[in-house]
């Protein structure tokens, strides 16, 4: 099926801090979370990272800056979900906001063959994850806490050979924490940027104790 997608205005942001625990302290901050979010549901999701076919010709020939990633999502425990594909660039500077990773973010909704429309745009497959946990929204944020069932390598996909769905995540596998916006932001006078690190920031607060939520550059 032919893909159509339209994207989201420019110079629109997320803002995040993340995080990772051991599985023995699951039930205190996944309590803690709950407490303080609005509503939560579990999630299992398959996100197909893509990046340009000439990424290494990029890489070479501007040293420490990576090429623009795309990356498409989709919800498993919705049979209807849509796949969902995010562009992101590079954080901004640690000086510039050295609180929280802000980075510029553009979503596509896509309609049909969103993996196909990917190489359509001159993007090749890089690899693959399956993620499995629970999501909260807390106003403006969603906090996806979980655990890969996918291994994060280039063309190894950590699936079942007769099913070709994930295996699920060993019992002692990390478990990760993502404090994100739920969807992109503009920086205006009337929503600014500042205003949504707060709010981010206020879940590194909630979390202290339990949980080392940081910036990641990555």
């Amino acid at each position: 099926m032919a893909a159509t997608a339209t994207s989201s205005a420019q110079h629109t942001y997320e803002v995040s801090l993340s995080g990772e625990f051991f599985a023995q302290d699951l039930k205190p901050i996944l309590n803690r979370i709950a407490l303080h979010s609005e509503s939560s549901s579990e999630m299992h999701t398959r996100e197909v990272v893509f990046e340009p076919i000439d990424a290494q010709q990029q890489r070479e020939a501007h040293p420490g800056q990576e090429p623009v990633l795309l990356r498409a999502r989709k919800e498993l425990l919705e049979p209807d979900s849509p796949w969902i594909l995010y562009s992101y660039l590079s954080p901004e500077s640690f000086r510039v906001h050295p609180e929280a990773t802000v980075r510029p973010w553009a979503v596509v909704n896509v309609i049909g063959d969103a993996l196909s429309f990917a190489s359509v745009l001159g993007f090749a497959r890089r690899s693959q994850i399956y993620k499995r946990g629970y999501v909260f929204r807390r106003g403006t944020l969603l906090i996806q806490m979980f655990q890969q069932e996918q291994v994060r390598h280039t063309y190894i996909f950590n699936a079942d050979p007769k099913t070709q769905q994930p295996i699920p995540a060993h019992t002692g596998t990390l478990w990760e924490v993502e404090v994100r916006t739920a969807a992109p932001i503009r920086n205006t006078q009337e929503t600014p940027i500042g205003r949504t690190i707060e709010a981010v920031l206020e879940v590194q607060l909630l979390m202290k104790g339990l949980l080392d939520l940081r910036r990641q550059d990555g």
